[in-house]
This record gives C-alpha cells, structure tokens and sequence, in this order.
C-alpha cells in the first residue's frame, strides 16, 4: 500500500513521492492499485481523472483525496485569454478543435429522451459553457442577441405550467454564442463591463472531471476535493448517464466531502451504461420511451446488474450546487447505496433547457436505496423517485425553497418516508403505492395520481431479480404520526393540476379507500364479476390513523383519531445560510396527540409486492431517529412530526 503524491510544481516523469510528487492526478490514476492513496496538494487541475483500475474489497480500495488542510479544484474547463472586442460589450475568441478532442462541446446538443424542447423546429443547446469569475452565461442561438441580452425573470414549468423564477434575473444578461468550423470553434460572448483578459474566464473543454470509461472499476474514494465544470450531457434513465464525477457501471464508490458544481447536466451520476439503450426512444422513434425503459431493466439483469457487482456505493456530506439537471442521478446504478448528510442546492432553477429527468436527486430503480439527512432546497425539484422505488428509505431530510419537494412515481413499495420536513408549496406527489409516511412535518399540498398505463416492475426483496410487474391503481399507503400545515394564499397548484390527480392539504385525497386489508377484501367478494372486474373496480385500502391536521388541512374521511387543530398554527422555515430554524407557535391542543415508535411490525405487508417494510438485512424497519438525530425507544410516545420533542408553544428549533 502506497502513498502517490501530487502537485502543481511536479512533473509527470517524477517518483510520485513526497518530495517529487507528479504533475497531474490523472498520471497518479495510471499508477494507482488496490489499497494505494493519491494525495493531491493545494491547487487547480484542470484534466479529466479517468481511473484506471479499482480496489479490490472496502478493505483494499484506491482514495483519492485532498491533502489535509489544502485546497484542491479539478476543473473540466480551461482559462481563456486572447479575447478580442467585437462589439461595445461582446468579445470573440477562436480557438483550435484540436482542445476539445472527439468531444466539442460546442458542437454537442443537449438532447435525449425525455427532453422538451419549445418547438419542434427550435434551436437546442448545446454542452458548452462560458464562465466570469465563476458565473456562468446563458446561450443564445444568434450572434445579434449578443448585444443588449434582455433580463429574464420567469420561466414555464412544462410539468407544472407553473410561472417559475429565474434564480438570478441579472446572470441572464451574461450570453454566448458558438461556431464550430472544420478547424476551428469561434465562442462570442457578452462581458459588459469586464475585461476577459484580465477577468477570470473559463470554457467548458471536458466531459467529465472524475469517471471512469471503463466498466466495473471499484471500491474507489474521492474525497475532500473542488470538481467543477462539465460539459456532461443530457442523462436520462434510458441512456448512458456520464456526470461530473461518478463510478459508471461498478460497485462500492465512496464520494466524500466534496464541493461539485456548474455540471451542465448532471454532477454526480450513479446511472446506466450505454449497452442496454441509449436514447432508442429519440433516434428511432417507434415505441415510446417507457417501452424502452422497460426493456432497459431485463437487458441490466442480462449483463450482471445485481448486489455482487452494481451499487453500494456511498454518497456523502458534498456540497453540491449549480446544475442544470441533477445535482445526483442515477438508474439501475444506485441500487444499496446511501445519499446522505448532503447539501444540494440550486439544481435547474437557471432554466436554460428542461426535460422530464430534472431534480436535486433523480434515481430510478432505488432499490434498498438509503436518502437521509440531506438538505435540499432551491431545486426545481427536490427529490423524485421514478420507478422500481423498493424497499428504500427517505429519512431526516430537509426540504424546502423548491417548486416541488418529493415526487415518487410508478413505484409499488415497500419504501418509508420518514422525520422529514416538506417546507414548499408542494411537498408530496404519490404516483405510486406502498409507502409510508411516517412522522414527516407536511407543509404544502399532497398531490395523489393513479397511474395505469405504465405497469412497472417490482422485485423479490432485497434483490434485483424482477418478480412481476403491474399498474399503479393507487393507495396501499400508510400515513402516520404526521404534521399536516395548509396555505390559504397558495394558488400556484389549486385543487386539482391534471386530470385524474387530486392535490389537497393533507390527507383527504384518499377519501373511499378502504381502511383496511379486510374491508378491501370484503368489497372485491362481489361474486357477479370475474377475477379481473372485482377488483379493477375497488380502491386499494389505506392505512392513515394518529396525524395532526392545522386549520386548512383535512384527514381522510377513514382517520378516527386525527387530531384536528382549530387554533391558530404558524410553522416557518429560517434559512439563516450554514444553519436553518423551525420557528413555531402551536397551539396547547397539539400536546394531546402523541405516537410510539413505528416499526415495521406496525406496518401492513404492501400488497402487490407482497413484501414487509424492512432493513436491508431483512429485519423490520424502525423509524426510530427523529430529524434532530434523537432515538427513539419503545414503550415512549413523541409527538407528531419529525421532531419527537416538538411540544405546544413557541419554539425556534435548529434543524440544519
């Protein structure tokens, strides 16, 4: 086991050591094996790392880190200077092909499946990025809209046609536009009052900062280092899903400690790879994306896609920030790993291009997946789950400042939801079943949405291994020990969003769902129907009891004991920047309803999976750590929502 040392005052043909460290980290990654460190020492790097072998167990992996106390950035772009003025504020600068490789940015679309463009003849984006100081510009499709860039203030949502705010109306006068000829590329760009001789301007050059090209590369660490500018493209769950830094297709990454922003995409990727699809549904055009996505989960089965080869990887503690797309993504790849105690923020609120794969953490097939004590916010949405959402966990986390919180879509459960705060307007979106949403403060609209015409898979628990698949009718959820809050001034979502979904402050959208697996089963015992009709005809139960309703908000007509509050509730987030507070003021009534620890014994067994809420080690699951890191023991009761010791009064509560 070696140390190999690196610096920006090495050379590449040195020993690597202490005292003659090499010139670039990705010239240590040729010479790393299993068990060796790569310490790298203060400064910028501006090179893809790809590596080129893993470790061999935890015990024998290759880390990569940041030297202790020294400030490391590995960039995928490059400092340009040689600007010259085209105009009263643009500039030019042409620059050679031969910088960019196989891989122009400037030349390369943002497009794929699942992306939205405005029009079908319109201009798309492309994978490039001009940055001041830092900042990035916007892209603009003609060299006249360079001069006097209008502000830009709003954007359409196309999910939610809602009005969304631009992040920072006045970035949006900061513009660039590109042409890429046989031998040469010509970028203009729009700097203002800045000189970018002497100002800090960079280009986005590389694909990536750290991954891998080569498949099954494991048990690496990246720890504690600054991984910027990506030109990453589009990365939906039916293409190869390269991001800023990632482990590709392979098993047991730890991704640690880092500050990763201005991916273009998507930073960090724990997603597909290329051979079972990539982008069929665009380039070919005869079956829809779903189809494609579909068979993209048996074609993983075919090349090895289980728990001895994909996933547990751990991702924690980064500070992850300025994405267009995601700020974590994955399908398929993140299966058994934990996202936890992260800090992701300002994930596609630029708005310079939209799709249907966008959000702070986007995972599709989070099987025994782990989210826990992450703060998310300013996000265009905060985390959605998107099929095969299996016997994972969201626990402890903080969201808020998002157009949307949590949106899990045509899954079948198991998967508990847990010690969470929902701070924006729309904190929940159930298109699925067999969740469970324990001792979570809600404090926007619950949007519930059958979905029938995509039947997903589920699997044997614990495992990749596809044990059926079937629509989602809705329902089979559990709802427990709850704060649900309501906003008489929200207008943005209304009652109902599309058709068929019902959005409500609290829990009253599942009114005429049976409350019980034996009052389900006792409406489908209609013997005039066949086996199909009797229970296409019946809503799955629901398991909704002990939640605390503030005045707006309503119970499920099912909920005996909902504890109903009249009196004047105010709960409100505090983002006082490296730490956030709960202000509250609840009224003494809030004191009479308390709950015990829910564990999965506590829980029905979901019905179409046929499966418990369980650990990963098949032991039940216990919603025992509250949002402040309390444990909680049996034979106590706590109070409603994810605060055990939240009692009537006024309180100011730090909860990041």
């Amino acid at each position: 086991m070696n140390e190999i040392h690196v610096a920006t005052s090495g050379s590449d043909t040195s020993r690597g050591s202490q005292t003659d460290p090499f010139r670039t980290i990705d010239h240590a990654a040729q010479v790393a094996r299993p068990g060796d460190t790569v310490t790298v020492h203060a400064g910028v790097y501006r090179e893809w790392v790809v590596p080129r072998r893993g470790g061999l167990s935890d015990q024998r992996r290759i880390t990569y880190q940041a030297a202790a106390g020294e400030h490391v950035t590995i960039k995928g772009s490059e400092r340009i200077t040689g600007w010259t003025r085209a105009g009263a504020t643009v500039w030019s600068v042409r620059l050679p092909n031969t910088m960019f490789g196989d891989w122009n940015p400037y030349a390369l679309e943002i497009d794929g499946d699942w992306m939205v463009h405005p029009t079908p003849d319109a201009l798309k984006k492309h994978l490039g990025d001009v940055y001041l100081d830092g900042k990035s510009f916007y892209e603009v499709s003609e060299l006249d809209q360079l001069s006097n860039p209008p502000v830009r203030t709003r954007a359409t949502d196309d999910w939610t046609g809602a009005q969304d705010v631009v992040r920072d109306p006045e970035q949006t006068r900061y513009v660039w536009h590109a042409q890429v000829g046989e031998d040469e590329t010509t970028i203009w760009a729009t700097f203002h009052d800045a000189d970018p001789n002497v100002e800090l301007v960079e280009i986005n050059v590389r694909r990536s900062v750290f991954y891998p090209t080569e498949h099954h590369l494991d048990y690496i660490t990246v720890r504690g280092f600054e991984l910027a500018h990506a030109a990453c493209p589009w990365a939906p769950p039916t293409a190869d899903q390269p991001g800023l830094v990632g482990p590709g297709w392979a098993k047991g990454w730890i991704i640690e400690d880092n500050v990763i922003h201005d991916a273009k995409c998507s930073a960090v990727s724990l997603g597909k790879e290329a051979s079972t699809g990539h982008n069929l549904a665009t380039e070919r055009g005869d079956k829809p994306g779903y189809q494609y996505q579909l068979e993209t989960v048996f074609s993983a089965r075919q090349i090895g896609w289980d728990a001895e080869h994909i996933g547990s990887h751990t991702v924690r503690r980064n500070t992850i920030f300025d994405c267009g797309q995601n700020g974590i993504v994955g399908h398929l790849g993140a299966v058994f790993s934990t996202i936890e105690d992260n800090h992701i923020y300002n994930i596609a609120t630029k708005r310079e291009f939209y799709g249907y794969e966008i959000a702070g953490i986007k995972l599709h097939a989070a099987i025994d997946v782990t989210i826990r004590h992450n703060r998310i916010h300013d996000c265009t949405l905060g985390t959605w789950l998107d099929w095969q959402t299996q016997g994972t966990r969201i626990a402890r986390n903080l969201f808020y400042a998002n157009s949307r919180d949590l949106f899990i879509e045509v899954s079948h459960g198991p998967y508990l939801v847990d010690h969470n705060i929902f701070g924006s307007r729309a904190s929940l979106e159930i298109f699925s079943q067999g969740g469970a949403f324990v001792n979570n403060l809600v404090c926007g609209t619950v949007s519930l949405e059958p979905v029938v015409d995509r039947p997903t898979p589920y699997h044997v628990p614990h495992s990749t291994e596809v044990a059926g698949y079937a629509a989602v009718l809705g329902g089979d959820d559990h709802h427990i020990g709850n704060i649900f809050l309501a906003d008489d001034a929200d207008q943005a979502y209304g009652p109902t969003r599309r058709p068929g979904q019902v959005a409500t402050y609290g829990t009253a959208g599942y009114d005429g769902h049976p409350a019980s697996i034996a009052e389900y089963v006792a409406r489908t015992g209609d013997p005039t129907l066949g086996d199909h009709e009797r229970f296409a005809t019946v809503r799955q139960p629901v398991y909704v009891r002990a939640n605390t309703y503030a005045p707006g908000a309503t119970p499920y007509d099912g909920e005996d004991d909902a504890l109903v509050l009249t009196s004047t509730t105010h709960v409100t987030l505090v983002d006082e920047g490296d730490h956030v507070v709960l202000d509250a003021r609840l009224p003494e009534k809030f004191d009479s309803l308390r709950v015990p620890l829910v564990t999965g014994h506590d829980l029905e067994r979901v019905r179409f999976v046929d499966a418990d809420f369980e650990e990963r080690d098949g032991t039940p699951v216990r919603a025992d750590t509250d949002l402040l890191g309390t444990v909680k023991v049996h034979g106590q009761d706590y109070a409603t929502g994810p605060i055990g010791a939240l009692a009537a009064g006024a309180s100011r509560t730090r909860v990041w």
